[in-house]
């Protein structure tokens, strides 16, 4: 009997992953390390290694079944720039010393806010001057309405867990010391990719 295929899949990622790599060619160094926070399936990790060859692309995740997918789909390319998943839980000592860049999408409203600020600082810790911190996700939006899909879906997160929910910017944004005041880039079915600099330069 073979085992099963640990491979997941996600249709949010297969659906969003090229608006997402249109801003990350935008914004990611030409080269360097990527640490991707969270990779869930892996199908973003692939995605974006093989259309970033410069990079070199570093998954991550807490799940030991994440990280069994994503090393499935790796095992299935032949991309020399895509690692092997770690195990990064971001309230724990990370095992990753210095990046180049961090990618996250989808955690911080998936998770308790503790996470968002392990990230942010555990950002902090690994990121020289002038690096980039992408997050990705819905936020809702000091002085702006939110729109009823994403009310219904922070209802949906909060009955699921009280601690998740989706965030509001200006939260982030206070929670982000030693970062610049991100640039918002509107995405698909109402979500944002926010770009922090590490400041230093």
């Amino acid at each position: 009997m073979s085992a099963p295929d640990p491979r997941r899949s996600s249709p949010a990622a297969l659906r969003n992953r090229d608006a997402i790599l249109a801003v990350l060619q935008a914004h990611l160094p030409d080269r360097g390390t990527v640490l991707e926070i969270a990779s869930g399936t892996g199908e973003h990790a692939v995605h974006f290694a093989q259309h970033l060859p410069g990079l070199v692309w570093q998954p991550s995740d807490r799940d030991p079944a994440n990280r069994q997918s994503v090393d499935a789909y790796r095992s299935d390319t032949n991309l020399a720039n895509l690692r092997p998943a770690v195990a990064l839980d971001v309230c724990e000592p990370w095992p990753v010393a210095a990046a180049d860049a961090i990618f996250c999408a989808n955690m911080v409203h998936i998770a308790p806010w503790a996470a968002a600020l392990g990230l942010l600082a555990g950002a902090r810790r690994v990121l020289g001057p002038g690096a980039p911190l992408v997050l990705y996700g819905p936020f809702f939006e000091d002085g702006k309405t939110p729109v009823p899909s994403n009310v219904a879906f922070d209802a949906d997160l909060r009955r699921r867990d009280p601690a998740w929910g989706i965030r509001t910017l200006g939260d982030v944004v206070r929670a982000a010391a030693g970062f610049s005041a991100p640039l918002a880039v509107a995405m698909p079915a109402n979500n944002l990719c926010l770009v922090f600099r590490r400041d230093g330069l």
